[in-house]
């Protein structure tokens, strides 16, 4: 992540999650570096070999919107820093969308009236 930026590790789900900005856009599990992702990225992840993060949750497996990083960025900091930022752009719009959510309006309309 060197070309990306800074971000930080926190301990969870078995593994850590990771973080910028205070925003988790990946995670680590049983060694296996997995990037945020919404089902309009899914195809690239796809196309790059890359798996689905699933669980297992009493008697059924739950996917969640994380992708496995593709080979190709694990061996390059620059390319990962390119997944690494689509993955983080997506954490920032899913964070605006829940912001939005909670208070009824959109905080980029509050600061075009100011």
């Amino acid at each position: 992540m060197s070309a990306f930026g800074p971000v930080w590790l926190r301990r969870m789900f078995g593994g850590q999650g990771i973080f910028s900005d205070g925003l988790m856009f990946a995670l680590e599990a049983d060694g296996v570096l997995y990037l945020k992702a919404d089902d309009s990225d899914a195809p690239a992840f796809r196309e790059a070999g890359c798996e689905q993060f699933h669980y297992r949750k009493r008697d059924r497996d739950v996917a969640m919107g994380y992708w496995s990083a593709p080979l190709a960025a694990l061996e390059d900091p620059e390319i990962m820093a390119q997944w690494a930022q689509r993955a983080h752009a997506f954490a920032l719009r899913q964070a605006a969308r829940k912001a939005r959510g909670k208070s009824g309006h959109d905080p980029d309309d509050m600061r075009a009236r100011r």
